[in-house]
């Protein structure tokens, strides 16, 4: 077949789940044979890439996709929308299916709307579906209201559809999608970043990874470790990653006089991000909004447990076992993330062992490749029934 992959971003230009997990996708179905074609945005300044198996076409040239808050901008989605169109238009009949990332939501009606009329299948891959109040208060009432629509309309045009949580697919029923939704398996790579470590390090440390954006909450983390050492006094924090919120964070380190106990380098190498979080007595993620929750299958890949915090936006609490790899507290409070912390890094070599076993029976059997083969043989279906 010949099958487009569209999304806005690539990696490793881009970093993040999102853009790990459709590079695979598109790599897969390469591997099975197809002719695969990726739709993106420039994010380079030479040529573009070359990647084996896989043609790079540019139908955006948009440069910043966020704001100041980290939020993603609208201009920029409408941008890649209107190449998407642009381009499936130009192109009918050329593609016999198109994945196409429902983030942002925009990509979906655009690629709907240059696609009828052509025997063309349309899967559409959603990495997390929003619920009213949510497109509210990330981009406001007026705003808020029209992304709401956006993504219905999404909904309603996919009429082949995959997410990787049951949180997602739950919303995604309740939308009234017009099939049920493929769930995938999982989205683990099944590599790791080397061999697991059954005793943490010492001094026994908390690290956080990824972007420090509002959604993350990362500036909750200075006082559940300035609470955790009441109890553990010699515990050490190492936050990982740069973003918007960064300097709300450091003005809370400040604040609680930890300058000596929480470390922030930054963006690292991915050999020095490995080390870290194997060495580290646990992993905590304070999101209050994950769509999947890649880090939690890293840190466990390495045998560190985590901590998550609950919300009724974030999946990745569906991939923690309490008291198997990891804990998910009830808020972030400090006295409720802080004791969290205290009882996952106090159950010390039994709780890694648990972890690296879960990470070792879930890398068999929740891949992202075994994800990309479950929607790869639905599209052959809808291909040939087409």
């Amino acid at each position: 077949m010949r099958i487009a992959v569209a999304y806005d971003c690539l990696f490793p230009f881009s970093k993040g789940g999102g853009e790990r997990q459709y590079r695979v996708f598109a790599e897969e179905f390469a591997a099975a044979g197809h002719q695969v074609t990726y739709l993106t945005r420039k994010q380079w300044d030479s040529a573009a890439p070359q990647v084996d198996g896989l043609d790079i076409e540019v139908i955006s040239t948009e440069r910043e996709l966020y704001d100041a808050q980290g939020n993603r901008k609208l201009g920029p989605a409408v941008k890649f929308a209107t190449g998407l169109f642009a381009h499936l238009a130009r192109n009918r009949g050329r593609y016999d299916a198109v994945l196409v990332s429902a983030t942002p939501a925009t990509n979906v009606p655009a690629a709907r709307a240059a696609l009828l009329g052509t025997r063309t299948v349309l899967a559409v891959d959603w990495l997390e579906v929003w619920r009213p109040e949510q497109w509210l208060e990330y981009s406001g009432p007026v705003a808020g209201r029209v992304a709401n629509v956006i993504q219905w309309l999404a909904v309603k045009s996919s009429s082949l559809a995959s997410c990787h949580s049951q949180l997602n697919a739950r919303r995604l029923v309740e939308l009234r999608l017009r099939s049920a939704p493929i769930v995938s398996p999982g989205l683990i790579d099944g590599q790791g970043g080397g061999e697991p470590s059954l005793t943490a390090g010492e001094p026994p440390t908390v690290v956080y990874v990824g972007r420090h954006i509002p959604d993350k909450r990362v500036e909750a983390l200075p006082a559940a470790i300035a609470h955790a050492r009441k109890s553990i006094p010699d515990l050490k924090c190492t936050i990982f990653g740069e973003g918007q919120t960064s300097a709300a964070i450091q003005a809370e380190i400040a604040r609680l006089g930890l300058q000596e106990v929480i470390a922030t380098p930054g963006f690292v190498d991915q050999a020095v991000l490995d080390e870290g979080m194997r060495s580290a007595a646990v992993l905590v993620n304070p999101s209050q909004r994950e769509g999947y929750g890649l880090v939690v299958v890293e840190s466990c890949a390495l045998g560190t447990p985590v901590v998550l915090v609950n919300g009724e936006d974030n999946a990745s609490v569906e991939l923690v076992e309490d008291g198997v790899n990891g804990k998910v507290a009830a808020s972030v409070r400090p006295e409720v993330l802080g004791e969290a912390i205290v009882e996952v890094v106090s159950a010390g070599a039994p709780l890694r062992k648990t972890t690296a076993e879960w990470f070792d029976e879930a890398r068999r059997t929740k891949t992202v490749r075994a994800a990309a083969a479950q929607i790869l043989g639905r599209i052959e279906q809808a291909v040939a029934k087409a």
